[in-house]
């Protein structure tokens, strides 16, 4: 869990706006903290804007109160804008739908983070982002797929990515089928026209990411000048730069997340991390994941998943203040007692918040 002594908000006005930025992990710790700092702000008669920058993670109970305070600005006639979050706050805010309920802005990216293409051998570029939790959790729900239903939650996925990548002018999806790459997934038909001219081609950043197990990314094409029959191609297209991000499994790439823009330079940090945090999306439903739910049914799942995180966060909350132990030391606890009792972490978790809520006792 967060620690408190980590978490912070640093309120700021203009005429109009109030921006309130905040530092540290939002969970069911620091979340209070952030309602109340929030709820202080909603009276002002300003639009408020979230500055999440700085923070590396926000769980179910920080959602919670980004909504809440999104409805009450909303009955003011204000506005909530969330600004600068990460590529998995992004994905948090949409799957949650809370994207529906606030106004987001990508803020200003740092030009000295800008990554340059990745070398050979280089892992830098999803640091951080294979271990994701959250993602884990989602596609690890459900039965195996089968082809139709996998390439009808890959169209999801780039529907999805093509919304939220901010400068993508479509999204699609290339995996090896029947000894040979093809595309399985796409946005619009322009992307996949450039997914099969560099198949006809036999050159393009789509398949060196698939054969090299590297991510590729072209700032311009026009000054471009290792795919020669392609890239003529491309600009025809009116594309002018491109994001590939291999999908890899086990030690093998078998594809690649391609990422189309009309426009130079627009791939910053923050695109390259959602389209790493996608790629590793996209690798995990390849292997399980509900692929025959319906939008509904996904949701639902999501939706459990996340109260489960929530819960299990409740359960640690409750052993560190009643038994005086660290965040470290509270999971080892749930983890010990679920063995001990022969079940999972989630069901001691449960077991643990309702025994509290009755009669406020200590875990056993």
């Amino acid at each position: 869990m967060g620690r408190i002594d980590d978490f912070e908000i640093v309120v700021s006005f203009t005429d109009d706006t109030c921006v309130a930025r905040v530092g540290g992990e939002v969970d069911l710790l620091t979340a209070p903290f952030l309602r109340a700092g929030l709820e202080s702000l909603v009276d002002e008669r300003h639009d408020l804007v979230l500055d999440l920058a700085r923070v590396p993670f926000i769980d179910a109970s920080g959602l919670g109160v980004i909504a809440d305070i999104s409805a009450r600005l909303a009955t003011a006639g204000r506005v909530l804008t969330v600004r600068s979050a990460t590529g998995r706050t992004l994905w948090l805010l949409h799957i949650s739908k809370i994207d529906e309920v606030v106004r987001l802005d990508a803020g200003s990216p740092d030009e000295a983070l800008l990554g340059p293409e990745q070398l050979v051998g280089d892992t830098t570029f999803a640091v951080g982002l294979e271990s994701d939790e959250l993602a884990g959790d989602l596609v690890r729900v459900g039965a195996k797929a089968n082809t139709t239903g996998l390439d009808a939650a890959l169209r999801r996925v780039t529907a999805i990515a093509d919304i939220t990548v901010e400068g993508a002018d479509g999204v699609s999806v290339t995996l090896e089928r029947n000894g040979r790459l093809a595309t399985v997934a796409s946005s619009n038909d322009t992307v996949l026209r450039m997914d099969h001219h560099q198949y006809e081609t036999g050159e393009g950043p789509c398949l060196a990411a698939a054969s090299e197990g590297r991510w590729f990314h072209i700032e311009s094409l026009a000054g471009e000048t290792r795919w020669p029959t392609f890239v003529p191609l491309a600009m025809h297209e009116g594309i002018a730069s491109i994001l590939s991000s291999p999908l890899v499994k086990g030690e093998r790439a078998i594809g690649a997340l391609n990422i189309y823009s009309n426009t130079e330079g627009v791939f910053g940090v923050r695109q390259q991390e959602l389209a790493a945090m996608f790629a590793t999306q996209i690798t995990e439903l390849l292997s399980d994941a509900p692929w025959a739910a319906t939008d509904t049914e996904m949701a639902a799942r999501i939706s459990s998943a996340l109260h489960a995180r929530e819960t299990i966060a409740r359960a640690q909350g409750i052993v560190m203040v009643q038994q005086h132990k660290s965040a470290e030391q509270a999971t080892a606890f749930l983890h010990r007692a679920a063995r001990g009792e022969q079940t999972t972490v989630l069901r001691q978790a449960k077991t643990i918040v309702e025994v509290a809520g009755r009669d406020d006792g200590p875990p056993t």
